[in-house]
């Protein structure tokens, strides 16, 4: 069995590499370790281990195994990365760091809203769904330069775009193509890249990656 340590310390290194041929810094990209379905006992050893952001896909979830630990390492920070419904704005905001799902008008009327009550202002990255699958969430592609001008018009703090390409398809593509509309519209931060392709993503220029089963073995 390998250690939380060594497959973090993997994890790190690759994307290091992946870093060098893009010109990049490895400290310029965000790792976050995706612990959703994974209890306490199997996210303390990565906390252990010196990782400090993670990724959760439910707010009840994350409800019933977070405040603890965050309690006991103040510095960790928490990311929401699944779909997010508007009546859950309100816990989302006072228990997440960052959120990355934020795809629809109703959502974010309901998310600054809640930051407004909570006096807690939590960056958001703007979904897209970038492979135009009716399945999945994100705001879709003609339709993001006009909401993310209604972000904008908020006081929610916008950390840049995030996606998630078509399963079972090269992802590189789907990865250039969010960086170019991040490009086109002024924004910088790219939330994209999981266990699987988190390397191709850094190399097109993933600030945050999402990584999962990498880090924790299978489910």
């Amino acid at each position: 069995m390998e250690s939380a340590a060594s497959r973090l310390d993997a994890v790190r290194s690759n994307i290091a590499r992946a870093c060098k041929p893009a010109r990049r810094k490895p400290e310029d990209v965000t790792l976050i370790a995706v612990s959703k379905t994974h209890q306490a006992d199997a996210i303390q050893p990565v906390i252990d281990a010196g990782q400090r952001v993670f990724g959760e896909n439910r707010v009840q979830e994350a409800q019933g195994k977070w405040p603890a630990l965050c309690e006991a390492h103040p510095d960790i920070a928490l990311h929401l990365i699944g779909q997010l419904q508007s009546n859950k704005a309100e816990e989302a905001v006072a228990l997440f760091d960052c959120i990355h799902s934020l795809d629809r008008p109703s959502l974010l009327t309901a998310l600054a809203k809640a930051m407004d009550k909570a006096g807690r202002q939590v960056p958001c990255f703007v979904q897209v769904n970038i492979g135009d699958e009716a399945q999945k969430g994100g705001c879709p592609i003609a339709e993001l330069p006009a909401f993310l001008a209604e972000v904008r018009a908020t006081a929610i703090p916008l950390a840049g775009l995030m996606c998630i390409p078509p399963a079972d398809t090269e992802a590189a593509p789907f990865f250039a193509f969010l960086a170019k509309l991040a490009a086109d519209n002024g924004v910088t931060g790219l939330s994209m890249g999981m266990s699987g392709d988190y390397e191709t993503a850094v190399m097109l220029g993933a600030s945050h990656v999402r990584v999962g089963t990498a880090l924790f073995g299978a489910r």
